[in-house]
């Protein structure tokens, strides 16, 4: 893997001026394009080989990179099909902003669709997050991990980055959890670790995974998002039973990406919680004025230090050229409260809100609710719809969804008529696993 790398990184450094712009697949030369601008300290944004063409030549026009590795199809513009470690649109032109000494990794905001900005991420944020991760995680080289995550995802390139720190085996198995060739490849590599987001352990569940299948695989994480308390008690129960172990964390693209991580042994007595900062980095809660607390109960916005925040966002290609603007402080945009032993409670986002008849409400507890209802109900998408709120339901039957709206009417005491629950044959995700809601948007 070192020659592959290098020789990778040979070709990325002759490249023009300016960033790269990876296409990346669940693949071994998507691996090997990031690795290889890592190792030749270009500045590169993880693309999501499945975008769609439009939205790809708007960012073409708008960061002007120096070059489209994994680009197929006509070349846009100033711009030349050519072979740079693989298939790649080539800048004719030699000039272009140079991306700040610092800068290792773009993100974007948003999946395949709209006008994403950029997260802007230093190389010594990435390196920091994967060892903050590796130590709490306690990876080791004898670690095994499979891709089960997209690399342009933020939490799939963090599996990525924490296993390599430690000179631990990644294995590149596109099949994805629901496939059958990603568990003969977990039997087959002797994995022992699983990544995933709550849509993967809401299917794992319904798949009535059993650990005992698998003697190696004793590890699963879960970030992404907030799963519902009673699978990870459930899950939690499964690796307990087998010797094994879960972690639940929570992170965020603009910071590498994780800050908190629960303690496998702290996993049953925390249930609900998102866990304590990584190493290195603290959290507070910001007040309605402004002031901060770190005071146990308090709920306001949730505020990160650490040494894996971002450098800021950029919208622009001269905005790649900028140094950090964050100071290591990251504004979570969601609200929680500490507990008397630091740790975190997530308990929604100050922009997930819809009001049903005037009264606001959060629409992630919305949907927490219904998976605590004792329904017979999978997953769940809230979305505002004026006065009202839609509520998404994969694949339930009219008495179901009849009970969801008078399960929320009677928990929030509002008129049933304010929820307006819906059948949905598949929830549209992200390449992440997590809800689509802006696909959602036009359908409510």
């Amino acid at each position: 893997m070192r020659t592959e790398v290098a020789a990778v990184a040979g070709v990325l450094a002759g490249l023009p001026a300016g960033v790269l712009f990876a296409r990346t697949s669940i693949d071994v030369p998507s691996v090997l394009r990031y690795l290889g601008a890592f190792e030749a300290g270009r500045a590169v944004a993880l693309l999501d080989a499945g975008q769609e063409r439009d939205v790809l030549l708007e960012l073409v026009a708008r960061f002007r990179p120096a070059a489209v590795l994994g680009a197929d199809g006509e070349a846009p513009e100033g711009y030349r099909g050519a072979d740079a470690g693989g298939p790649a649109w080539v800048r004719e032109s030699a000039d272009g902003v140079e991306p700040h000494p610092d800068l290792a990794v773009l993100l974007p905001t948003s999946g395949s669709t709209g006008n994403p900005k950029f997260v802007r991420l230093s190389r010594a944020a990435v390196l920091a997050n994967a060892d903050a991760i590796a130590e709490v995680l306690g990876i080791d080289s004898a670690e095994v991990a499979p891709t089960s995550l997209p690399l342009h995802y933020s939490y799939g390139m963090s599996v990525l980055n924490s296993h390599m720190v430690r000179g631990a085996t990644v294995v590149v198995e596109p099949g994805g959890v629901m496939g059958r060739t990603f568990w003969q490849a977990v039997e087959e590599h002797k994995i022992t670790s699983l990544a995933g987001v709550p849509y993967h352990y809401e299917m794992l569940k319904r798949l009535k995974f059993d650990p005992a299948k698998y003697p190696t695989l004793r590890t699963i994480t879960q970030a992404g998002g907030k799963l519902r308390e009673d699978l990870v008690t459930a899950f939690n129960d499964k690796m307990t039973a087998v010797g094994g172990r879960m972690f639940v964390m929570y992170g965020q693209t603009e910071a590498a990406p994780r800050m908190a991580t629960v303690p496998a042994e702290k996993l049953a007595e925390k249930i609900g919680s998102a866990g304590p900062s990584l190493p290195g980095g603290t959290f507070s809660i910001r007040l309605e004025d402004g002031s901060e607390t770190s005071e146990p109960e308090v709920v306001g916005e949730v505020l990160y230090r650490g040494p894996n925040v971002m450098m800021g966002y950029a919208e622009t290609e001269a905005e790649l050229a900028e140094g950090d603007v964050t100071g290591g402080v990251l504004a979570t945009g969601d609200l929680g409260r500490l507990d008397a032993d630091g740790y975190l409670h997530i308990t929604g986002r100050l922009k997930r809100i819809g009001k049903i008849f005037g009264n606001r409400v959060n629409l992630d507890d919305l949907e927490q609710m219904l998976r605590g209802a004792g329904l017979d109900i999978g997953a769940a998408a809230a979305m505002p719809a004026g006065d009202k709120v839609v509520i998404w339901l994969e694949n339930c039957a009219a008495d179901t969804r009849k009970a969801a709206a008078k399960a929320l009417a009677e928990k929030l005491h509002l008129h049933v008529t304010g929820f307006d629950v819906r059948d949905i044959d598949a929830l549209p995700l992200l390449p992440s696993g997590k809800i689509d809601y802006r696909s959602l948007e036009g359908r409510a």
